[in-house]
């Protein structure tokens, strides 16, 4: 049986005692939130029941310069086991309801080679005005089985960006607001130059969202052709920093496209260099 992307919060809480099912807490801040909210505590304060708080700024690649890379395997594998989850469990993902990080989490998971993910449709804020029930405090659990091999294949490095920007070959598509594709705005993180990847498409993330999940499939294929994407065609998605991207590779994953691609290093890595061409 193909695994769904979401599930519903009926579902879950019909399914939530079963022993091959394990929920995550997968929400994070965008950027420039860290110094208004605290995350952590949030989730202490309210998260689902038995649900580990997978923290994809902890599980980055901390000797990257940039934000939000994959880590190696190995030590996804060990963090994984350490939080007590199992690579051979039906995995399911959620945010805050928002849809901004739960698909990174799929993503993620899918990469290190986990076969079932899929993403609580709605999130916590669904979960809530379902009137189902929360849990405080930390998340302790007995150490998980995780074994993790990193798929290279559905990652994309700054030389594979600038050769397809150059040469074609794929649509690079940046889920970024529009205006911070056109350069209208500063980047939220400090540093950056204002523009684009040259030759790359423009596609808001939250244009392809409502209510914690995708919007209908029709709508979708609208949005994507109003872009000027080909969903039939091989994409690479970009965006700030490797999150947001993954709600376009996941909505072109819900219309059954096969060769779609993260830019992990985004605007990130991108924008932060003075050797590379920039749009505006």
């Amino acid at each position: 049986m193909t695994t769904p992307l979401f599930v519903s919060a009926d579902w879950l809480q019909e399914h939530y005692d079963d022993a091959g099912l394990q929920v995550l807490d997968a929400r994070m801040l965008p950027p420039g939130m860290e110094a208004v909210r605290d995350i952590q505590a949030e989730y202490r304060a309210g998260h689902l029941p038995d649900a580990p708080f997978f923290n994809i700024e902890a599980l980055s690649d901390h000797t990257s310069p940039y934000p939000h890379m994959l880590p190696r395997a190995e030590s996804f594998a060990v963090a994984m086991r350490e939080l007590g989850v199992s690579s051979d469990k039906h995995l399911i993902v959620y945010d805050e309801g928002n849809l901004f990080s739960a698909p990174r989490a799929w993503w993620m998971l899918n990469t290190f080679g986990v076969a079932q993910v899929s993403i609580l449709a709605g999130g916590l804020q669904g979960w809530k005005e379902a009137g189902l029930p929360l849990a405080t405090g930390e998340v302790t659990l007995p150490e998980g089985e995780f074994e993790a091999h990193a798929d290279e294949s559905r990652v994309k490095r700054l030389t594979d960006v600038l050769l397809i920007s150059h040469e074609g070959g794929a649509q690079i598509v940046d889920a970024r607001a529009a205006n911070r594709f056109n350069a209208e705005v500063d980047e939220p993180r400090p540093g950056l130059h204002r523009g684009h990847i040259p030759n790359s498409l423009n596609l808001p993330w939250n244009t392809l969202t409502e209510q914690g999940k995708l919007k209908p499939e029709a709508e979708l294929r609208q949005l994507f052709a109003a872009a000027g994407v080909d969903v039939t065609q091989p994409v690479v998605a970009s965006c700030g920093s490797g999150v947001t991207a993954v709600v376009v590779i996941l909505a072109l994953t819900a219309l059954g496209a096969r060769d779609v691609t993260l830019y992990d290093g985004s605007w990130g890595e991108w924008g932060s260099r003075d050797d590379l061409p920039i749009a505006k």
